[in-house]
């Protein structure tokens, strides 16, 4: 079923009122989840040297923004949930976006690497692909895009007030490859565990052209 402009309002504006309502249980369950692989992923991926460039979309509370300037890069972030964004710029220091996911206004060949953990299944299938080519377009030439998502049978909907879609391998990449990335890496998480029990699929993606 095709969604209009009204339902797409109600996915958006629902979904951040989820966040806004627990952003402090939100900050306080997530402080401490280890993502070092998810980073380590991106970085090793990026032709350059530091400081790079990141943007790291569905920001949150700040957590992994303080992580990459840590490390010496220049992170931005960007966020949808108001007290997430206060609460990453007061976290990091650094430079955070009130932007929702599905009217992003991003400079183009801006950033040498995008961070999407945990993020784009918030967006409608039928509007992941137009905002793919937002990110791909935001990226410097050979930019790379992270991102980990819940995987699934390629359904959609509501859960706990909150709107995802929650694809396959094969769907995720047919996705990304339509909107301009080559695939250099995927596996799942948590790490170390038996397949039925990770339900996160992370991937790395290079832009092309």
């Amino acid at each position: 079923m095709k969604l209009d402009a009204e339902d797409l309002a109600k996915i958006t504006s629902l979904t951040l009122a989820h966040y806004e309502e627990s952003a402090q249980s939100f900050e306080a369950g997530t402080r401490d989840h280890d993502v070092s692989q998810n980073i380590a992923a991106l970085l090793r991926h990026i032709e350059g040297q530091a400081p790079l460039d990141i943007l790291d979309l569905g920001c949150g509370p700040g957590r992994d923004l303080k992580t990459f300037a840590a490390l010496g890069h220049h992170p931005v972030g960007l966020d949808g949930t108001p007290s997430f964004v206060d609460m990453a710029r007061q976290a990091s220091g650094c430079d955070v976006w009130h932007q929702d996911f599905l009217h992003l206004s991003l400079p183009p060949a801006r950033f040498d690497g995008i961070f999407a953990n945990a993020v784009l299944f918030h967006i409608p299938s039928q509007e992941l692909p137009r905002v793919l080519k937002d990110l791909h377009a935001t990226l410097k030439p050979r930019g790379i895009l992270f991102s980990s998502n819940p995987r699934g049978g390629n359904q959609e909907g509501w859960n706990r007030g909150r709107y995802g879609a929650y694809h396959d391998l094969d769907t995720w990449r047919t996705l990304l490859q339509t909107a301009g990335f080559e695939e250099l890496e995927h596996y799942y998480r948590p790490e170390g565990l038996p397949r039925d029990q990770q339900p996160w699929l992370a991937s790395v993606w290079r832009r092309v052209g």
